[in-house]
């Protein structure tokens, strides 16, 4: 089940906030908890048991942890075991396939591949159970002995299938009391339709060029011009397809009466590459920061040792994405743009003009999202060997492309930017009380017509 279905929105949703605010406060968690795998299991029942696993494993660790304090060694020691846990069921699930074939073929001895589902949401809920423990061990978060409440947030459904990442540390206050307030139910409603719109109205809508531009390079007739606009149209797909899931996540979570952290920050403004990465995706950013880099040493050390942990962080985030070679190209593509960043191109460009610095982290994200959309490398290369000069150079198509696409890509262009927030912050107080129910209510009225017509509704992260 994904937010932008009419099965979510017009029977799970309603039923689940009914449920949830008729019972009493101490309730809740249970609430949360039961829901939640409700939701989790409605297209994979059999996973359920793969999440209660996980949730049992990290809660006993963080209780052992706990426990052991005063035996230092002993603590770290179920640390290390919470962590090869998390990592083993990551690595079974997601990798075990993509290893057994290149195993196979680098030794000449051929690995069985299992070929099982990849369990939905699961580089997520591991990597924020494994964070559990160790911020357990370091007392940066409160050991939680309520295997009910520790449950709630494993599962919890709004951030569960896509993030954001939400580290137990940020939300520990709130699992043990959180207030439930009108306010915050409609700042959460607000924000959650807000998404929905970016998901449905702008996501879609755009992706359909990008798969166009697939089809004919499938075709043969792909154009440098049409080859460029696919790019250019999968980079808003992904953007505003995860950041508008991140939106919906973060306003269900405020009408629980939880407060996630942000996870986007109008990226596309960005003037490098490093901030860029500052601003997109930063929960998981963050998450490797915290609990890879800085731990190998960060950029603490001589400059080779920075060199190396770059390398080392972004082998990781690009094989996190997914088993493919694509994502590891991905990764080491952005580490060597970062690395580039802090040792070469960083007094560059402190003198060169904001604007330059705008097209120059454009061109480099961009080229980045074509990397990341096409696992098959050969696909890959021959679509940009296209789009820097190896075929024509512009065909009738892509003419009729940006007539039907232009408006889209306008609109696209503007809400990527702050000019909405901008606009709305000088509307009169007045106005302003007036517009909100009637953007919501016609949001709505349109993501459920667009969802009730149209087949197209693909969430890239759901993957992941």
């Amino acid at each position: 089940m994904v937010f932008s279905s009419l099965t979510f929105l017009f029977a799970y949703l309603p039923v689940t906030l009914a449920v949830y605010f008729l019972v009493p406060c101490r309730a809740r968690n249970g609430v949360l908890l039961a829901v939640s795998l409700i939701f989790y299991g409605w297209g994979e029942p059999l996973y359920i048991s793969i999440m209660v696993l996980s949730t049992l494993i990290d809660y006993t660790h963080g209780m052992l942890v706990e426990r052991f304090r005063h035996r230092d060694k002993l603590a770290r020691w179920f640390v290390g075991q919470s962590v090869v846990f998390n990592l083993t069921l990551l690595g079974f699930f997601k990798y075990w396939d993509f290893l057994a074939a290149n195993l196979s073929a680098l030794l000449g001895a051929e690995l069985p591949r299992l070929g099982v589902p990849l369990p939905i949401g699961i580089s997520f809920f591991t990597f924020q159970t494994m964070s559990y423990t160790i911020d357990v061990y370091r007392r940066d978060a409160p050991v939680q002995r309520n295997l009910v409440s520790f449950g709630a947030y494993v599962t919890m459904f709004p951030q569960l299938i896509a993030g954001p990442i939400v580290q137990y540390k940020t939300v520990a206050a709130e699992l043990a009391r959180r207030v439930n307030t009108a306010e915050d139910f409609a700042l959460g409603v607000r924000r959650f339709t807000l998404g929905l719109a970016k998901k449905v109205l702008l996501a879609n809508s755009i992706g359909a060029l990008w798969d166009a531009q697939l089809a004919a390079r499938e075709a043969g007739t792909l154009t440098a011009a049409g080859g460029w606009l696919g790019i250019l149209a999968f980079g808003f797909q992904i953007y505003f397809d995860f950041s508008g899931y991140s939106d919906m996540a973060i306003g269900l979570g405020r009408v629980f009466g939880f407060r996630f952290n942000e996870n986007f920050d109008h990226p596309y403004l960005s003037a490098s590459v490093t901030e860029f990465w500052r601003r997109w995706h930063m929960s998981l950013t963050g998450w490797f920061r915290e609990y890879l880099y800085i731990p190998l040493g960060g950029s603490r050390g001589s400059a080779a040792k920075t060199l190396r942990n770059i390398l080392i962080v972004w082998l990781c985030t690009g094989f996190w994405h997914g088993a493919s070679w694509n994502f590891i190209l991905w990764g080491l593509y952005f580490a060597a743009w970062l690395i580039l960043e802090k040792f070469v191109l960083r007094k560059v460009l402190e003198k060169t003009p904001v604007w330059v610095k705008h097209l120059y982290t454009l061109a480099v994200v961009f080229i980045g999202w074509g990397i990341f959309a096409m696992e098959d490398l050969s696909v890959c290369g021959g679509y940009f060997s296209v789009c820097f000069g190896g075929g024509e150079l512009w065909s009738a198509a892509d003419g009729y492309a940006l007539r039907s696409y232009g408006l889209t890509l306008a609109i696209l262009i503007a809400a990527s930017t702050t000019l909405g927030q901008r606009i709305w912050r000088q509307l009169p107080a007045r106005a302003e009380k007036v517009l909100t129910p009637v953007l919501m209510g016609l949001g709505l009225v349109l993501c459920t017509a667009y969802l009730v017509d149209g087949s197209y509704n693909p969430f890239l992260y759901f993957r992941f």
